[in-house]
């Protein structure tokens, strides 16, 4: 295992100057020990964190990048494991590793009060440490100002509508949030209604959308909100910049709810055989100046209320998280993935 380094960004720097003089001042830099990571996130956007946090409290992060196969892993290495904390992307991830049983719960006053009780595991075996938000594009001429997830199946946008694959987990996770809401039956419907609405057959990715939009192809999409932060900056080159810059964004709500997000999340291992470090990196991770910095790294919204936005983000407009349980949701996904295929979404 290795530790993590990363380019500093001038707010990265003016927040780890903040932390350093905090932490010295309580005497706190003089905690010693490791950490050790297990993490499905890309390693440069985990970096950040681990940096700080190793320059607030002394304590080393060694991470291990995991592709694939986290909870089969730490299950393989059984109580050997030198995994102490597992962080993961979607929700689905971080219940898979429950089941799997390789977490073990944890709940301290920091932690409780940062994360709300929807964005987070009942029991404390999982924490939402940062969100993407599931978002309409639309294009300028339409003047939309509001915008629900029911309205995608309103007839009077027959032929108008581009997605990605129903089958995506992205849209999966939307389709067990309608489940939750909703019910069976009207969800059938709804995704009867939207296959009825699409421009064309559902495929690509979310950036696609955007380019067809002013392509002319369609006149809404439905994409995530970091990805409209990541063509507008011009991550994706000239081409992507237009799309971005090219489309409104609409932060669509259920009737009677908020907007649908999935998360990145983190877990402590059950056999961490550094548990106590393992806590503190989760507690400093949802810090409001690392929730910044974190959120910030792949153009997220923080799970701290109050905590700072990137400016690319903030752009959107203020985020209603709907109040559904994301335990719930995730329980949903599998019979979401069925009704996907019995209305044929993706033929």
């Amino acid at each position: 295992m290795s530790g993590t380094s990363s380019t500093k960004s001038p707010l990265r720097r003016v927040f780890l100057a903040a932390l350093s003089s905090a932490v010295l001042a309580s005497g706190a830099a003089s905690a010693q020990g490791v950490v050790n990571v297990y993490t499905t996130r890309e390693p440069g956007l985990a970096a950040p964190l681990f940096e700080a946090f190793t320059k607030a409290t002394g304590i080393t992060v060694n991470s291990v990048f995991v592709k694939d196969g986290l909870a089969e892993r730490v299950k393989a290495e059984g109580a050997a494991s030198p995994a102490d904390l597992l962080m993961t992307v979607d929700v689905g991830n971080l219940l898979d590793v429950v089941d799997a049983g390789v977490t073990q719960p944890v709940q301290t006053p920091t932690l409780t009060a940062a994360v709300p009780a929807n964005l987070r595991d009942p029991a404390g075996n999982w924490y939402s440490l940062s969100l993407r938000a599931r978002l309409v594009y639309a294009d300028k001429d339409q003047k939309l100002s509001s915008f629900t997830y029911e309205e995608l199946a309103d007839p009077k946008w027959k032929g108008k509508i581009c997605i990605r694959s129903g089958q995506h987990p992205y849209n999966v996770g939307l389709t067990a949030a309608y489940l939750v809401h909703h019910g069976e039956a009207k969800t059938e419907a709804w995704l009867r209604g939207v296959k009825a609405n699409l421009a064309r057959k559902a495929t690509g990715g979310d950036r696609e959308g955007a380019r067809d939009i002013l392509g002319g192809i369609c006149d809404l999409a439905v994409g995530n909100s970091y990805y409209v932060a990541l063509m507008r900056i011009g991550k994706g080159g000239p081409d992507q910049q237009k799309w971005g810059e090219g489309i409104n964004v609409l932060l669509p709500v259920f009737e009677g709810g908020g907007t649908h997000v999935n998360v990145t999340g983190a877990a402590v291992a059950k056999n961490a055989p550094n548990k106590d470090n393992a806590v503190k990196l989760l507690e400093f991770a949802v810090s409001p100046a690392m929730q910044a910095i974190y959120a910030q790294a792949n153009f997220e919204y923080p799970v701290l209320a109050g905590a700072a936005v990137d400016p690319a983000i903030a752009a959107l407009g203020p985020l209603k998280v709907d109040p559904i349980s994301l335990v719930e949701i995730a329980k949903a996904r599998k019979k979401a993935s069925e009704l996907i295929d019995r209305v044929g979404f993706d033929s």
